[in-house]
């Protein structure tokens, strides 16, 4: 991941649901581009925090040993704009169970205890086995340093990296 639009996670229950929270503030620059004059936290920056969020969930399932991508936004819809000086809550739970395809997320984002957005969206696993493409063996997505970023904030009961991987 290049860029993190989440700042923290704050539950985490392995393979089932995950919590993070995102603190908007004027330092970032996007939001003095999207509506100028107007400071606003663009919703599709909600739905990449929220397919972090839910991305994390999915691919901590198999031990990030798979590659995850977001496969599909089934549904997005926003309620409220979020400004600069809100922190966000983003909540993914996991439809049904993790499998070795994939998973789909039902998600909501809320600020002071009020609804943002509901976002539906589907993850899948990528690998050689699934996917006849001419993939690197290294893991793209979810690489050592991101691995030991999320291990240093004790998420969940984190396995040590692989030698030489992911």
């Amino acid at each position: 991941m290049r860029w993190i639009w989440i700042d923290k996670f704050v539950e985490f229950e392995r393979g089932r649901r995950a919590v993070s929270v995102k603190n908007v503030t004027l330092a970032e620059e996007h939001l003095h581009d999207h509506v100028p004059g107007y400071p606003l936290h663009p919703p599709a920056l909600m739905i990449e925090g929220m397919a972090q969020t839910g991305g994390v969930l999915v691919g901590e399932a198999f031990d990030f040993q798979e590659k995850v991508v977001l496969a599909k936004v089934t549904r997005a819809v926003f309620h409220r704009h979020v400004r600069p000086g809100d922190q966000i809550r983003l909540e993914a739970v996991v439809q049904g169970e993790v499998r070795s395809e994939g998973a789909g997320i039902e998600g909501r984002i809320t600020c002071n205890g009020l609804l943002v957005a509901e976002i539906e969206m589907m993850f899948a696993h990528l690998d050689q086995s699934r996917v006849p493409l001419d993939l690197d063996e290294e893991n793209f997505v979810f690489t050592e340093d991101f691995i030991r970023m999320l291990r240093m904030r004790n998420l969940g009961q984190l396995p040590p990296p692989e030698p030489g991987g992911a």
